[in-house]
């Protein structure tokens, strides 16, 4: 059985010391690990920001793509090997900037796959810029008076748009994060983790002792995560509380339950023998 360093390669991170990526990372591979999957079973795809990065540092099958678009790739490998377990991972200006409109349509298609999004409020990789969730006020490189906008709400939009298992999780709490990544990904259907990470190089605004101040575990409040208005309701507080755990999970027919073509078996272990194509080329005759 795999253990949590079979998942590591020989590359070095090289992520700022402190990055919330350090706790991620481990919490991600200590899941895998703990469910008993083997680095053989696993296909990670990453974006374009710091965590995705990561491509070199997990020893799986690894697609490193291009800015917001891993949510189709990885879509593209389930429903190619449904054998597979896919696992999409993004930064906030990823996720939520280049690819929110492959977030809002992933979400309504309920395809068997998880996304993890390391959020730490600002494009760190490109040196600190606003991104979707940076919070109205903040100063960055690209807004030195100020963020005019109000913050994109990620899970708010993920349970509104259909996702079946939404959750959120801090990077410098790696037990609590561990279990809901295995809890993800035990999940049938588009499990949705949004990751609040420390980014100490550029964010000097929500730094731990911020956070310490304000997150808190749905589970201490005996949240339903099957009522939709009570996971919406928590979603959009108000009363400066950062919620973590589990908002919303149903059960819902996944997008490949509803393919005849993968009931018998994934589309790569099937024949090409007994196809024709014939009448698809027609059209250019």
């Amino acid at each position: 059985m795999a253990e949590q360093k079979d998942f590591t390669t020989s590359y070095k991170p090289t992520w700022c010391p402190g990055c919330g990526n350090f706790g991620i990372m481990p919490a991600t591979k200590k899941a895998y690990a703990e469910l008993g999957l083997e680095p053989h079973q696993i296909a990670m795809v990453f974006g374009i920001g710091c965590s995705s990065n990561g491509s070199n540092f997990y020893n799986l099958y690894a697609f490193h793509g291009i800015h917001g678009r891993p949510l189709p790739v990885a879509a593209g490998i389930k429903l190619a090997n449904h054998e597979l377990t896919v696992i999409a991972d993004s930064g906030d200006g990823d996720a939520y900037g280049e690819g929110v409109s492959h977030f809002v349509h992933t979400t309504r298609t309920n395809v068997d796959i998880t996304y993890l999004v390391h959020d730490n409020n600002l494009y760190s990789l490109t040196t600190g810029q606003t991104s979707p969730t940076s919070s109205t006020g903040m100063k960055t490189k690209s807004a030195p008076f100020g963020n005019l906008d109000m913050p994109f709400n990620p899970i708010a939009a993920a349970i509104l748009n259909g996702a079946t298992f939404v959750a959120q999780g801090f990077s410098s709490d790696i037990p609590h994060l561990t279990e809901l990544i295995k809890k993800a990904i035990k999940h049938r259907g588009f499990s949705f983790i949004n990751i609040l990470q420390l980014c100490p190089t550029f964010n000097k605004l929500n730094e731990f002792p911020w956070y310490k101040e304000r997150v808190i575990k749905l589970d201490d409040e005996a949240h339903d995560d099957s009522d939709f208005h009570k996971a919406i309701s928590q979603a959009t507080r108000t009363d400066g509380k950062i919620p973590l755990g589990v908002f919303y999970q149903i059960d819902k027919p996944t997008y490949g339950d509803r393919l005849e073509q993968l009931k018998d078996k994934p589309l790569v272990k099937q024949s090409l023998d007994n196809i024709d194509i014939s009448k698809s080329l027609d059209v250019y005759k």
